[in-house]
């Protein structure tokens, strides 16, 4: 058995390497607060005095705790914090009898103080400081705005991966009904069916992304929507054509002679014999969905701030591209190249795997 395990790796080392990269991705999507050091909502807190600040930036940071608003814990560790704590960015600083006394990042000569009546009761002096004062480390930099480009990265993960489940389960529900309808009745329900297919696969994608999107309003769920309804032809056409391909094989025609109804036979019989084509389609479909939300995002029509989206993040950030800090609008430029080759990689590979079996 691991033989024939390692045998398989062997033949297809692109499968394996792009499943574990897209597994990884769906990890840091689900779990990104876990990872980042900003656990504000959307990685959204800025300090203008770093902004900009190259990759492996390090400032001192005192975090005066919001007692106002009592977040649901248990949210705030996926979701992230709504009412985050207040940070100061400071120089250097020092423990008197009632507070803090620091030097603020903006003016190496002006001193404030923070009373320790702002920190819970309970703690030492000590613990204020093991607790609430800490070096934070900006492992891919600063944005325009002070924001950690790291942690806005982690989230643009989730936004990345959740668009392309919505938009191919989208794809998958309306582009197998027709498909199915279409390639197993044929006659007029295939025509009819093939001159919708054909009406909306005359429209450039993009274009019908942007006037769907446009109809339904800016945001992150008509987003998802719009790129799902033009992602549905291809999806048609392929269940179609493997409809058309078997539905006159004899074990097709063995279902109908035993008296199964249709719908058994397409999730019993049709679909499970087609899976390998549909299964490489949606990891295309997948691959287009994540590249048209960057593209809708670019043009500010697509996710809206300020949640993260590498789209919006490149958007944001070109213009540093000639001013020194090109690394702003590479590091998200170069995550979309990455998981969108992974899917490229995994739906190439499902067709060599499953052409090999067949």
């Amino acid at each position: 058995m691991l033989t024939k395990k390692f045998s398989l790796i062997y033949k297809y080392p692109g499968l394996f390497l792009s499943s574990f990269f897209i597994f990884f991705c769906f990890i840091i999507s689900i779990f990104s607060y876990f990872f980042i050091p900003d656990n504000s909502e959307y990685s959204n807190q800025m300090h203008l005095p770093i902004h900009s600040k190259s990759p492996g930036f390090s400032v001192n940071i005192i975090s005066i705790p919001n007692n106002s608003v009592d977040d649901k814990f248990h949210l705030s560790l996926f979701f992230g914090n709504k009412y985050p704590d207040q940070e100061v960015l400071i120089k250097d600083y020092k423990l008197t009898d009632y507070g803090i006394e620091y030097e603020t990042y903006e003016n190496n000569f002006e001193k404030q103080f923070i009373s320790f009546n702002l920190f819970p009761s309970k703690l030492s002096a000590i613990e204020i400081e093991d607790k609430y004062i800490n070096k934070r480390s900006f492992l891919f930099g600063t944005d325009s705005f002070g924001r950690d480009v790291f942690g806005r990265v982690m989230l643009g993960t989730r936004v990345s991966l959740f668009i392309g489940l919505i938009a191919v389960f989208i794809s998958l529900l309306i582009g197998l009904s027709v498909g199915l309808l279409s390639g197993y009745y044929g006659g007029l329900i295939d025509k009819i069916s093939m001159m919708f297919i054909n009406i909306f696969w005359s429209i450039p994608t993009l274009l019908l992304v942007i006037a769907i999107s446009l109809a339904l309003g800016k945001g992150f769920w008509q987003v998802y929507v719009a790129v799902g309804l033009t992602m549905w032809v291809e999806v048609a056409r392929v269940v179609r054509g493997q409809v058309i391909s078997e539905k006159n094989k004899d074990y097709i025609i063995a279902a109908k002679v035993l008296g199964f109804s249709d719908f058994r036979i397409f999730f019993n019989h049709l679909i499970p014999n087609i899976i390998g084509p549909i299964l490489i389609i949606s990891a295309a479909n997948f691959a287009s969905a994540i590249l048209i939300e960057s593209g809708l995002s670019f043009l500010g029509i697509g996710t809206q701030p300020p949640m993260p989206s590498w789209g919006s993040m490149i958007k944001d950030n070109y213009q540093y591209i000639i001013l020194g800090k090109a690394y702003l609008a590479i590091i998200p430029g170069i995550a979309i190249m990455l998981l969108v080759t992974s899917f490229m990689f995994l739906g190439n590979n499902l067709g060599d795997l499953f052409g090999r079996k067949n």
